[in-house]
């Protein structure tokens, strides 16, 4: 699907991204980028891997969470911060306000997988189990706020968020200047604002290409509606991209609709398998909502591009039980 480009006044601006990779360097480290020879041979073209999967909690979410949390006065950072996730964003959180020694709520639905509550645990950030989606859970964090003076990290829908996540993009420019296409896990948009904000800055003929997955792609349906919209969450392998976008959606909705050239929308088989791919080619563990990116590159239309093409391996936050499954079915 391609998407129709409104004339809008960004208030993200590039210079943002630059001063959130400087304020997050004493907590984010910069990621390897890898080429995939079976990818490249496969597809016609180089692909490369940006392995976010190698932050401590696994998951390229610091970023934003650190430039946000950064970002907040000693005042705010003393009285604590919330936030609410699927998952990873809450990690993040938990990860940043642990290293700087604030206090902080993680407010996560039903549906939050075991394996991201336990870790969540460990992370000895203090949890709030809400109702069965991320905004029921968001409802939650915002009563926090209300009652308790906290301050909200929003998961995506904010200007440091989205800038925090976009020094991913200056990094894809330090290593591989020639990219020509950036492959990125959709769902709030909070990522792909920001890499679309940093690579098209730099050029902005370079593709930015959506992913996202069949079953609550609540971006792509606010995209077709024209407005953000809100949809039941459905189960995904792809579980790091349930959640809405908010009906009061400020930037991501508005930027995504600026910086995305395409979407893809993967089936939960196409999932399964680019997961069982990557482990059996590779020896990465991947997410579901990583996985998007590779299932896209397998269709025989990735072939139609050319040059350098790069996705964003979002995160490798999976079920131990999920792989088993997964290795079951699909390698031999």
């Amino acid at each position: 699907m391609n998407q129709i480009k409104e004339k809008s006044i960004c208030t993200v601006t590039i210079r943002d991204v630059w001063q959130a990779r400087k304020r997050i360097s004493q907590l984010v480290r910069k990621t390897p980028l890898i080429q995939s020879s079976i990818l490249s041979e496969k597809v016609g073209r180089p692909v490369f891997l940006k392995l976010e999967t190698v932050h401590e909690i696994g998951a390229f979410k610091v970023r934003g969470a650190a430039n946000k949390i950064l970002s907040l006065s000693k005042e705010e950072q003393a009285r604590g911060v919330t936030t609410f996730s699927t998952g990873n964003h809450g990690m993040a959180v938990a990860y940043v306000a642990k290293k700087l020694g604030i206090d902080a709520v993680i407010c996560i639905s039903h549906r939050v997988p075991q394996v991201k509550v336990d870790a969540l645990k460990r992370l000895g950030a203090r949890l709030e189990i809400y109702g069965e989606s991320q905004d029921d859970a968001g409802e939650r964090c915002f009563q926090l706020q209300k009652e308790k003076g906290l301050t909200v990290i929003p998961p995506f829908d904010d200007p440091f968020v989205i800038a925090g996540q976009g020094t991913i993009g200056l990094e894809l420019f330090e290593d591989l200047p020639t990219i020509q296409e950036v492959i990125v896990p959709l769902s709030g948009g909070g990522l792909l604002a920001g890499v679309g904000l940093a690579v098209k800055s730099a050029d902005p003929n370079i593709k930015v290409t959506g992913v996202s997955m069949n079953h609550s792609a609540v971006m792509y349906e606010s995209l077709q509606a024209g407005k953000p919209v809100k949809m039941e969450e459905k189960d995904t392998l792809a579980d790091s991209l349930l959640g809405g976008i908010g009906l009061n959606n400020q930037y991501t909705f508005k930027m995504v609709q600026q910086y995305m050239d395409r979407i893809d929308l993967i089936s939960e088989e196409e999932i399964a398998s680019s997961m069982a791919f990557m482990m059996d080619y590779h020896r990465i563990i991947i997410e579901g909502a990583a996985a998007t990116g590779i299932a896209s590159v397998l269709r025989e239309g990735a072939k139609e591009g050319s040059g350098d093409v790069a996705i964003i391996m979002s995160g490798n936050n999976v079920d131990l039980s999920v792989l088993a499954d997964i290795i079951k079915k699909y390698v031999h």
